[in-house]
């Protein structure tokens, strides 16, 4: 009968090896939390993310454009008020507003001034152009959601092709192990008849040769599962690990191998971004051509307006003061309303020239728009034609893999009571290994050739829905 102490001594071994054994057992990744994972953490999607609500932001912006401008300002100077006749302009503002009488001669007398100002501008009416400048940018917020959407699309597919790639990297890494399993057997075999002088010394040269070419043929399957490992966890946004992936696409085929999209060819994600691009510069060139249209106005200013020169300064330049109050005080009130039109009329031609050039740029994205266009149907015939063969090899491979391993058995069996020299018995290995190849990437070309049928029609639901 044990003890307290062996009691908890077993207990607490049975915990460590349950905990251990618990964390060594790694989560498979399924393809769907793959794809979740890509769509949350991929930089490229975190930035297109950051771009659409940017436009968004600036859409808000470009709305409140159509409000008039109010404006106030004060300002409280000191200085003088010297003045005399003639003209002048103030290049970039390098100008002093100093306001004062036309005095015989200079004098430096200085004073306190001031300036309190309203003013409203309001550019009612420019034959649409606020309207238009709110559809270019609405159709930009269109064409920065579409091209959102059309990157995750395509990560999807791109997250899903290297999910089955690795998939069939680390079957064809099998294939190699079980090859070089064979060839070590074979080795052991021939090295023994070649001691009991049943067979020349060349045939173990010859099995050392196989062994090393299996062992090289591992290492570099080896050295594909790894990449393809590092470039999934590039896409997931994860770092470099060896991931334990779902192996139904390794055991079945799909259970619709030819399903039919279930949208139109027109909503494909990339189709929909070249149409957008195309929609937001002729948006662009509908924007431009209101220049070509004057622009009225309404502008109405109110001013207050202080000074510590008095009006008799004219005849008394005694008459001012240097307080500071007296300068800081408005006394002199003026408000101002207007209507006005500005019109430039070498814009007209200028304008004529930016939209033409504007409804080019919207020819050449029509023209990329048809290209892309083009190459989806065609990309959608090659995709029936791959789904159709690879679902003949997926029929066929286990048939090859029975009838080479057959063959494989009755050339060892051949080769172990000499009937048959080594060459003939390794082409049977090797005839075995490339059965077992087709056999284990069969399934996997089929998701494959459906993953292609999905990225062509942009229905990425014919793929991952169909396990």
């Amino acid at each position: 009968m044990l003890n307290i102490s062996s009691k908890q001594f077993i207990l607490g071994f049975l915990s460590v090896l349950f905990i251990s054994r618990a964390q060594g057992q790694q989560k498979v990744l399924t393809i769907k939390d793959a794809e979740q994972m890509a769509l949350a953490n991929y930089g490229t999607i975190k930035s297109k993310v950051n771009q659409l609500n940017a436009s968004k932001a600036f859409l808000s912006e470009t709305k409140t454009e159509y409000l008039p401008n109010l404006s106030i300002s004060a300002q409280q100077d000191y200085g003088t008020v010297n003045s005399n006749y003639g003209p002048v302009y103030g290049l970039n503002g390098l100008a002093v507003a100093s306001s004062g009488p036309i005095l015989a001669k200079q004098n430096w007398n200085a004073g306190f001034g001031s300036l309190y100002l309203s003013n409203v501008s309001w550019d009612f009416f420019a034959f649409g152009r606020a309207v238009e400048k709110v559809k270019v940018q609405a159709t930009t917020v269109n064409l920065d959601q579409t091209d959102l959407g059309q990157e995750q699309f395509q990560h999807e597919i791109r997250v899903e092709g290297t999910y089955l790639s690795l998939l069939a990297a680390q079957q064809l890494s099998k294939a190699a192990q079980d090859n070089l399993n064979r060839t070590i057997d074979l080795q052991t075999v021939v090295v023994a008849r070649v001691k009991n002088g049943l067979n020349a010394g060349v045939d173990s040269s010859q099995a050392n040769a196989e062994v090393t070419a299996a062992r090289i043929a591992l290492t570099n399957a080896q050295e594909i599962v790894q990449e393809q490992n590092n470039l999934l966890a590039q896409y997931l946004g994860t770092p470099p690990q060896d991931f334990e992936l779902d192996s139904t696409f390794v055991i079945k085929a799909p259970n619709n191998a030819d399903p039919q999209a279930q949208i139109k060819f027109e909503s494909h994600p990339l189709l929909q971004f070249y149409q957008n691009r195309i929609a937001v510069s002729d948006e662009q060139a509908k924007y431009l051509n209101t220049y070509k249209y004057p622009t009225f106005s309404l502008f109405g200013v109110y001013q207050g307006k202080g000074s510590s020169f008095n009006g008799g300064y004219g005849t008394n330049t005694n008459e001012y003061t240097g307080s500071y109050g007296a300068g800081a005080d408005p006394t002199r009130y003026n408000y101002l309303l207007g209507v006005g039109v500005t019109w430039n009329l070498t814009s007209i031609l200028r304008v004529h020239y930016q939209v033409k050039s504007q409804k080019f740029i919207s020819d050449e994205f029509k023209d990329d728009y048809d290209l892309i266009s083009e190459q989806l149907r065609d990309e959608q015939v090659l995709a029936e034609t791959r789904i159709s063969n690879s679902l003949k090899n997926y029929k066929d491979a286990p048939e090859e893999v029975k009838a080479a391993r057959d063959e494989f058995s009755q050339k060892s069996t051949l080769y172990k009571n000499g009937l048959i020299n080594i060459v003939d018995f390794t082409q049977s290995l090797f005839d075995l290994n490339r059965a077992e190849v087709d056999d284990y990437i069969a399934a996997n070309n089929v998701w494959q050739a459906l993953l292609f049928k999905a990225a062509a029609t942009g229905d990425f639901g014919i793929f991952i829905n169909n396990f």
